[in-house]
C-alpha cells in the first residue's frame, strides 16, 4: 500500500483472546495532494470507487497554501529539542542580525521569537530543525536525511550509508563533511596559473540540501536521499513541485511548501532570501562550466535533482577568467543562462532575447552580421 499510494501508513497490534489483531492506520490525502492509483484519482461514491470530480480535485489542490511546518505538534515538548542545535541556531542568528540581545534570551523565548514555538507549544518546524533522534522517531520519523556513497548505478548496498534522523541544525555540517571526503579537484591550466575546480561546490551542495529540507512534503512517508557518485550528486525529496511550479518556471516563481522552515533559515543566514537558492545553484554551475541542475525523474510524488560535477569545457573557464569576477558579480541569472546557451550553441529562448544587447554593450558577447 505504501508503494502504491506513497503515503505514510502505520499499524498497531491489539492482543485478543482469539489471536493477534493488526489495525492499519491510513491517513487522509496529504494537504494539497490528491492520491493517484493506477493513473486515476479515486473517490468513494456509496459502495463504489469512481474517478474524482474536477470540483473535488480543485478543492484539494487549493489546500496547498497551508504550511504544515507551522502546525503544532501537540504531543511534543521542549525536552524533545536538542539544546546544542538551538544554540547553533542562536549563534548564527546573532552573527546574521548583529543583535546581541539574543544572547540573553531563554531557549523558549528564542524559539518563540523565531516562531518555532507558538503559545508555548512546539511546531513541526522546531522538530524538523532542532528535534532529538528520539523525538523525531516518535513524532515525525520521515523527517530524516539519508546519505549514500556509490561508485556506480548498480543495485546492491552502498559503499557508505548514514541516516540522519535528528534536527537539521544537528547534522548539516557532518553531511557536507561526508560529501567532501570524496570531493576531488579537477585541474586546468589558464595561462601561467593552474585552476582547481572542486567536483562539488560546497555552496551548491548546501543550497540543494536546504532546498530539499525546506520544500519537501513532510506528510509523505519517504525520506530525503542524498546519493553521491564520483562525478554527480543525486538528491531525492518526497513531494513533487508545489502547485504552480514547474521545471520551466522554477527560477521565476516562488512557492515555499514549508514557509516557517524557510523563514528560520533566512533569519540565521543559511539562505540569503526566500526563492534565491535555485538561482544561485544555476549561476554557480554555469560559472564552473558544469551542466545546469537536471530534474529528470521528478513526478508528483518526488523531486529528483541531479548535479553533474564534471567540468565540461576548460576554455569556457578561461573565458570567464578574462571577463573578470567583478564583472560576473553584476550578472543576473538570466545573463548566465544566456551565456550558457551561446557557449553550447543552443537556440536562445525567447524570454532571454532582451538580455543580448546588454551583454554586447559589456563586451562579453560580440555581434557578427545579424
Amino acid at each position: 500500500m505504501i508503494d502504491h499510494l506513497h503515503i505514510n501508513i502505520d499499524f498497531s497490534i491489539v492482543d485478543h483472546p482469539e489471536g493477534r489483531v493488526l489495525i492499519f492506520h491510513i491517513p487522509t490525502h496529504p494537504i494539497g495532494n490528491p492520491v493517484k492509483y493506477k493513473g486515476i484519482y479515486w473517490q468513494r461514491q456509496g459502495d463504489s470507487l469512481v474517478a474524482m470530480s474536477e470540483d473535488r480535485l480543485r478543492n484539494i489542490f487549493a489546500e496547498s497554501g497551508h504550511d504544515f511546518s507551522a502546525n503544532i505538534c501537540t504531543s511534543a515538548a521542549i525536552d524533545d529539542l536538542d539544546a546544542g542545535a538551538i544554540e547553533d541556531f542562536r549563534d548564527r542568528w546573532i552573527k546574521k542580525s548583529g543583535n546581541q540581545g539574543l544572547t540573553t534570551l531563554s531557549r523558549e523565548q528564542l524559539l518563540a521569537d523565531a516562531e518555532a514555538m507558538v503559545d508555548g507549544r512546539i511546531t513541526y518546524a522546531a522538530l524538523i530543525l532542532f528535534g532529538t533522534r528520539k523525538a523525531l522517531g516518535k513524532h515525525l520519523a520521515q523527517a530524516e536525511v539519508i546519505f549514500e556513497y556509490r561508485t556506480n548505478d548498480t543495485s546492491g548496498p552502498a559503499q557508505q550509508r548514514k541516516e540522519f534522523r535528528l534536527g537539521f541544525f544537528s547534522f548539516y555540517d557532518e553531511l557536507w563533511e561526508l560529501i567532501n571526503l570524496r570531493n576531488d579537484n579537477q585541474h586546468f591550466q589558464s595561462g601561467l596559473f593552474l585552476l582547481d575546480i572542486p567536483t562539488f561546490s560546497e555552496r551548491v551542495v548546501r543550497e540543494v540540501v536546504l532546498n530539499a529540507v525546506s520544500h519537501r512534503d513532510y506528510q509523505l512517508g519517504g525520506s530525503v536521499f542524498v546519493r553521491q557518485y564520483p562525478r554527480r550528486l543525486l538528491v531525492e525529496s518526497p513531494g513533487g513541485f508545489p502547485v504552480g511550479i514547474t521545471e520551466q518556471n522554477i527560477l521565476d516563481r516562488q512557492s515555499p511548501r514549508n514557509r516557517r522552515i524557510a523563514d528560520i533559515f533566512a533569519k540565521c543566514g543559511l539562505v540569503e532570501r526566500s526563492g534565491q537558492g535555485m538561482n544561485l545553484m544555476y549561476e554557480l554551475c554555469i560559472q564552473d562550466s558544469k551542466p545546469i541542475p537536471d530534474f529528470t525523474g521528478t513526478d508528483q510524488y518526488q523531486v529528483v535533482l541531479n548535479l553533474n560535477g564534471k567540468v565540461q569545457d576548460p576554455r569556457f573557464l578561461q573565458f570567464l577568467e578574462k571577463v573578470g569576477r567583478e564583472t560576473l558579480a553584476l550578472f543576473s541569472t538570466s545573463d548566465f543562462l544566456l551565456l550558457d546557451c551561446i557557449h553550447k550553441e543552443r537556440k536562445v529562448p525567447e524570454q532571454l532575447h532582451n538580455k543580448l544587447e546588454s551583454l554586447v554593450k559589456k563586451g562579453v558577447v560580440e555581434r557578427f552580421g545579424r
